[in-house]
């Protein structure tokens, strides 16, 4: 039943006029509304495993490409994750107007946690898939040699003559086949039809602008300063074998798995011989996480 689902599933999106912008998004269901959020270099096609599933199970699911992504516009401004923090919310008003539960992989997983910390009226409660640390990595974070590579790295990206050439070679399906295996830890996840949804908004005007300038962004805030801000109940899922968010740091969320009193605001799962991208790599094993953690949020309510 949940492959046929997956299967008849058409990704129909409409747009969304936001400060200017036309803004591509998908609704599905009816009941507790859910709001995905993809991450880097992603889109809302990214839960097209996810989204008809969790619908059926009799909740409202929302996903977003964010602007800059996807078939969201691509304008050549200062990109950080405030300001799709503000997209999140503006949407929310418009769109949804009741507690949802926010669910996130990589930067969306961060970014869903700054929106039950900073906006904790709107959000029941939070799904976070290997949430990133940052958008990008913190200069003290790298040792010296790596820390004056990236650094290099960022001022090729944003060169006017340096940086269309760079994003020209990572943009070519091979690559972005290439970056995919180091990061997909289940490889028959990998199909051309993933392919085709990455390559696609790349060749799209202001695509590389878009790059740069997130490439180049400030990082935002850490989850371990989030995480004593948020009182609402979380499910943390995390692929072992992710190189990018490695399973080592999620053992702040292990911990505060550890239930106190017989009760813990967080429920963790690692999923093996899974990436970084859980939801893509194993929906039937994330699909099924998710809706019954759904169904407990009414204990915590």
């Amino acid at each position: 039943m949940t492959a046929q689902l997956v299967a008849d599933f058409a990704l129909e999106k409409q747009t969304w006029t936001w400060q200017g912008y036309n803004i591509k998004y998908v609704v599905q269901g009816t009941g507790q509304p859910l709001v995905l959020i993809h991450g880097f270099g992603a889109s809302s096609g990214h839960w097209r495993k996810n989204i008809p599933v969790l619908a059926a199970a009799g909740y409202q699911v929302f996903a977003l490409d964010l602007l800059g992504f996807g078939g969201s516009e691509k304008p050549a401004i200062a990109y950080s994750l405030d300001l799709w923090q503000d997209l999140l919310k503006d949407f929310w008003t418009v769109f949804i107007q009741r507690p949802a539960v926010f669910v996130g992989n990589s930067i969306g997983g961060l970014l869903a946690m700054m929106m039950l910390a900073n906006h904790p009226e709107i959000a029941a409660g939070g799904i976070l898939l290997n949430a990133a640390g940052g958008l990008n990595h913190r200069p003290d974070e790298l040792p010296p040699p790596l820390r004056l590579v990236m650094g290099s790295f960022t001022k090729l990206v944003s060169s006017n003559w340096a940086g269309p050439l760079l994003f020209n070679q990572v943009r070519q399906k091979h690559r972005i086949r290439g970056s995919l295996r180091q990061v997909y830890g289940n490889k028959d996840a990998i199909t051309d039809e993933l392919i085709d949804m990455l390559h696609q908004p790349a060749l799209e005007a202001g695509a590389q602008k878009v790059f740069a300038a997130i490439l180049t962004a400030p990082p935002g805030p850490r989850p371990i300063d989030l995480l004593p801000l948020i009182q609402q109940p979380l499910l943390v899922i995390w692929g072992e074998d992710d190189p990018w968010t490695p399973i080592k740091g999620a053992e702040v969320y292990k911990t505060l798995s550890t239930a106190v009193d017989g009760q813990s605001v967080v429920t963790f799962h690692s999923i093996p011989k899974t990436g970084h991208c859980p939801h893509d790599e194993r929906p039937d094993v994330v699909n099924a996480l998710m809706i019954d953690w759904l169904a407990t949020l009414a204990a915590f309510a």
